[in-house]
């Protein structure tokens, strides 16, 4: 085993602090000794992510530490694109609260990948993945959680244009359409020859003046 750097050694020492905890029956969890917590805000602790990467070390003995450079966990990605396929056949099939449950379930696998591996991965996955979903919830007409997800796709994935195509389409669901506008616009500002939000935004604009026109009829009969 090498020798550690003496500097580094130092740095290492001169920060840390002894916390009281205590371990699971099989030495893997640990948590605050006063409340058994993983993660407790009385005590200043937060043990999840180290949990989490005790628990994969433990389940993989043969993985060595630190892993490979660029490594990926091939059986996790087989599980985020069967069950986001499964999903993917359930919306097609006009299945769509299922086909939303299917997504949950690849998007839950997409974010247990392990921390050593390039995030950029797990950030494409899942936003495809919430992308999907909030399609799914779309078309079950739940605009509010098909607009929860498009903005989730948003912050993870500004750049893209899926998201604030997504984003588009739950917002005319809530009739608001100069906010739709105004999402396939900012999507335009990325990629400002996209077919599919230039095409929507013609849609949504015919829709936003039959608004409008419909609003002032009711207002003169009034």
């Amino acid at each position: 085993m090498p020798t550690p750097d003496p500097a580094l050694q130092a740095l290492i020492e001169a920060d840390s602090k002894p916390v009281p905890i205590s371990l699971s029956d099989d030495l893997h969890t640990a948590r605050c000794r006063e409340h058994r917590l993983e993660k407790c805000e009385p005590c200043d602790v937060d043990f999840v992510n180290l949990n989490r990467l005790s628990t994969i070390l433990a389940n993989n003995p043969n993985l060595l530490c630190p892993p490979p450079a660029n490594v990926i966990t091939q059986k996790l990605t087989q599980m985020v694109t069967a069950t986001k396929d499964e999903g993917n056949s359930l919306f097609k099939s006009g299945l769509h609260t299922a086909a939303v449950n299917r997504y949950s379930g690849a998007a839950n696998f997409a974010t247990n990948r392990p921390p050593w591996e390039n995030n950029q991965i797990m950030r494409e996955e899942l936003s495809t993945i919430i992308s999907n979903r909030s399609a799914a919830f779309n078309e079950a007409r739940d605009y509010i959680s098909a607009l929860a997800d498009a903005d989730a796709v948003i912050a993870i994935r500004r750049q893209w244009s899926k998201g604030h195509f997504r984003k588009a389409k739950a917002l005319v669901g809530l009739h608001r359409f100069r906010d739709a506008a105004h999402a396939l616009k900012l999507g335009l500002s990325y990629e400002p020859t996209n077919t599919e939000l230039l095409a929507y935004l013609v849609d949504i604009e015919k829709l936003k003046k039959v608004a409008e026109q419909e609003a002032a009829a009711a207002k003169v009969e009034q």
